[in-house]
């Protein structure tokens, strides 16, 4: 049976209900960076992963500890180590024997089986360990001795990377950070919010946060926002600001193409498309605007572009660029 708009409605109005329940729950251990909270919550509701950069000590860890008790997910943490080896992420077979004296070879899982996967310092681990989670992110399954084996559901790797210019890390491939649905930028607290930080994490109490949702629940909330309906005006103004983002597109601005060494695939396009919605979502409303994308614009392509030499050698930043080319489509768009 056909789903009736008012039906869809309703469930965008459950779902909206139930998300600034979980953003205040979150809030409880989390004091501050709702930019960054957000974020995160919409990497999950479009069924993604996020990789989450910033210094050690800005609450990145805490984050992912407390959306995993309130999504209702089973979490893991793997510390990546430059020692790590990718059988510690996937698991490994062992020849047992048996009581008879038969033999015979028993997968143990690793860590990676659950449906919260934290990734802490993704970088500091080697391009060998890195590429295990390759097919984990995008198959939601895992390949050892010859035998494909799924992940639970649903599966999401939030990841967690210390600046590059930091010794010791390795840069993820161009392959792993398109794997990303977005990149969240954690930036130091203002004074206010470390303020409040300070008088609420160092007394005798630690508040918890408690579970809004439950793994079943988070993916019929999924489905929601890929069931959510978009202007054809948001889609076409999403092609244009891939495009625009393209170095060798007719469509590309002059700085692109002075800047870029090479810009967006098809899969930004992707999570722009789902991006937009879940933002709507968190913000109360039933369909994405011109603003939705603005503001996924950085966090969805900043990773999945790079400068050239000589615009990092004048010290462009690619962030501003995006921000740049994002704005002016917008007014191309609204004048149109």
């Amino acid at each position: 049976m056909a789903e009736t708009d008012e039906e869809l409605l309703h469930e965008i109005e459950a779902l909206g209900g139930k998300l600034a329940q979980a953003r205040r729950s979150i809030g409880k251990r989390i004091i501050g960076q709702q930019e960054v909270v957000d974020l995160t919550l919409t990497a999950l509701l479009c069924g993604g992963h996020a990789l989450l950069v910033g210094l050690p000590g800005l609450g990145k860890t805490r984050l992912v500890d407390a959306l995993s008790t309130v999504m209702g997910l089973a979490g893991n943490r793997i510390q990546f180590t430059p020692d790590l080896m990718p059988a510690d992420i996937l698991g490994s077979e062992v020849l047992e024997t048996a009581a008879d004296g038969s033999r015979a070879f028993r997968f143990i899982e690793g860590p990676i089986f659950c449906q919260l996967l934290m990734a802490d310092e993704i970088n500091r681990a080697s391009p060998r360990t890195q590429s295990a989670l390759l097919q984990a992110m995008q198959e939601k399954a895992v390949t050892v001795a010859g035998e494909e084996r799924a992940l639970d559901k649903p599966f999401h790797v939030l990841a967690t990377q210390n600046p590059i210019e930091q010794e010791g890390t390795y840069p993820l491939p161009e392959a792993q950070l398109d794997r990303f649905l977005v990149r969240v930028d954690v930036a130091y607290p203002d004074r206010d919010t470390e303020r409040e930080i300070l008088l609420t994490t160092t007394g005798t109490d630690d508040a918890e946060s408690e579970a809004v949702f439950t793994a079943a629940e988070l993916i019929a909330a999924q489905s929601v926002v890929r069931r959510m309906p978009v202007g054809e005006g948001i889609v076409e103004l999403i092609l244009d600001l891939v495009r625009a983002c393209r170095p060798d597109e007719p469509e590309a601005t002059e700085a692109v193409r002075d800047q870029v060494s090479w810009g967006p695939g098809p899969r930004a396009a992707q999570a722009l498309m789902l991006t937009v919605r879940a933002r709507a979502l968190l913000d109360g409303r039933l369909a994405p605007t011109p603003e939705d994308v603005f503001a996924m614009a950085r966090p969805v392509m900043i990773h999945r572009m790079a400068l050239s030499f000589a615009a990092r050698a004048r010290g462009e930043d690619l962030g501003t660029l995006i921000d740049e080319v994002a704005r002016q489509i917008t007014r191309i768009e609204e004048a149109a």
